[in-house]
């Protein structure tokens, strides 16, 4: 059986050289007691395929690894932050 490459789950590409895993909530703070109250493991562990350009800018327009957790730690609330909405529309029209 032949493994199909996945979509990005922002801009809906399927990128040649594959997808890579972005923690919803990051690793770094799943040892963090405010993170541990709010979310249940399996919240913690849960993974998105992103290209790497999605996943490079989700970084780069949101640094804060605390503020990823805490306020975008879905799809749609990544696709809420403007800068972010504004990437993936872009990143969309290129090949």
């Amino acid at each position: 059986m032949e493994h199909l490459p996945t979509p990005c789950k922002l801009c809906h590409r399927t990128p040649r050289k594959g997808t890579t895993a972005h923690h919803l909530i990051p690793r770094t703070c799943h040892r963090n007691k405010w993170f541990k109250k709010q979310f249940s493991r399996q919240q913690m562990q849960q993974i998105v395929d992103l290209c790497r350009d999605c996943h490079r800018a989700v970084h780069e327009l949101v640094p804060s690894e605390k503020e990823l957790g805490r306020h975008f730690n879905t799809i749609d609330r990544l696709l809420a932050h403007e800068s972010i909405a504004r990437f993936v529309e872009w990143v969309r029209r290129q090949k």
